[in-house]
C-alpha cells in the first residue's frame, strides 16, 4: 500500500504521545480520582467531570500535562517504527495538532507549543538517527477549524487522529482516508473511518503490502 505520493497528517496529544499514566497519577495525587480508576484519559476525564467544579478541575489537569510537566508523558509504542517506515518508503508526514499556546487554568503560564516542541526534541523526533522528522513537518493550530483547514492545504491524503469529532466536522475533507486511533474506548462504527487499538495496526496497514 506504500506510495510515494502519499502524504499522511498525524495528530499529537494522546495520538503520538500519551498522557494516561501522568494524568493517572496526578489526578490520584489531587484527590479528584481514586487509585481503582483505569488509567484511560476517557476515564479519568468522566471521573473529574463528576466533581464540584470539574470541568474546571479536569482543566487545570491539562494544563499541567499538557505543559509544565509534559516531559514526563510517553511516546505511544508503535509511532518510531512508523516514522521509520515512512522515510524507508518515502511517505512524507505532517505532525498537525489543535494545540493552543496557553491553557486558560495554568499557573505557571507554560507555553504549550514551545513544550510540546521541547518534549518532541527529547525522543529525538527532529534527529537523523531518531523520528528523522524537521519542525517544518509540525503544525500547531488554535482552533479545529483551521487544524482541517491545514490537512486540506497539505494535501493529506490520509490522516490519524484519536478523536472521532475530526472525522466527523462538515468540513473535513472526504478525499482524505480517515483512522481513528482508539485504544482505549470502542468507537462508534463510522462507515468511512477505519478504528485501530494499536499502532502496530497503522504499520500493517500502510506497510504490509511493502
Amino acid at each position: 500500500m506504500t506510495d510515494i505520493n502519499r502524504i499522511i497528517g498525524v495528530d499529537f496529544d494522546n495520538t503520538i504521545v500519551s498522557y494516561d499514566d501522568l494524568m493517572h497519577r496526578l489526578a490520584v495525587e489531587k484527590g479528584w480520582i481514586s487509585p481503582e480508576v483505569s488509567k484511560s484519559k476517557k476515564q479519568i476525564r468522566d471521573c473529574i467531570r463528576q466533581l464540584p467544579n470539574g470541568d474546571i478541575e479536569w482543566q487545570k489537569l491539562q494544563a499541567i500535562v499538557y505543559g509544565h510537566q509534559m516531559q514526563e508523558a510517553k511516546l505511544i509504542e508503535g509511532v518510531l517504527t512508523f516514522c521509520k517506515l515512512c522515510q524507508q518508503h518515502r511517505v512524507r508526514v505532517y505532525i498537525v495538532s489543535h494545540k493552543t499556546e496557553y491553557a486558560n487554568y495554568d499557573e505557571t503560564k507554560t507555553n504549550l507549543r514551545e513544550a510540546a516542541l521541547a518534549w518532541m526534541n527529547s525522543h529525538s523526533f527532529f534527529a537523523g538517527s531518531g523520528l528523522g522528522l524537521t519542525q517544518e513537518q509540525v503544525y500547531f493550530e488554535s482552533t479545529r477549524a483551521s487544524k482541517i483547514e491545514r490537512i486540506k492545504q497539505l494535501n493529506c491524503t490520509d490522516f490519524i487522529d484519536d478523536l472521532e469529532e475530526t472525522f466527523l466536522e462538515e468540513s473535513f475533507p472526504k478525499s482524505v482516508n480517515k483512522i481513528l486511533y482508539a485504544p482505549n474506548y470502542q468507537p462508534a462504527d463510522i462507515p468511512t473511518v477505519k478504528a485501530v487499538i494499536k499502532w502496530q495496526e497503522i504499520n500493517e496497514y500502510f506497510f504490509s503490502r511493502s
